[in-house]
């Protein structure tokens, strides 16, 4: 799936949260996208949670 269907599916999800729910329902469905996002990318080797914690990844 390429990234623009993505963002096109995460705003529909997010508007139908915003639209059928209310504010806190959008949060909740924001904060649970942003965590699978988060967690797709460390699969896929895109994002190096020691870069962010200051940790090298490798070794000398």
């Amino acid at each position: 799936m390429s990234t623009t269907a993505m963002g096109l599916l995460t705003g529909l999800v997010l508007g139908a949260a915003a639209a059928f729910g209310g504010f806190y329902e959008f949060l909740v469905v924001a904060f649970f996208g942003a965590l699978g996002l988060i967690t797709a990318r460390v699969i896929d080797g895109k994002l190096d949670l020691g870069a962010l914690t200051g940790r090298s990844t490798t070794r000398r």
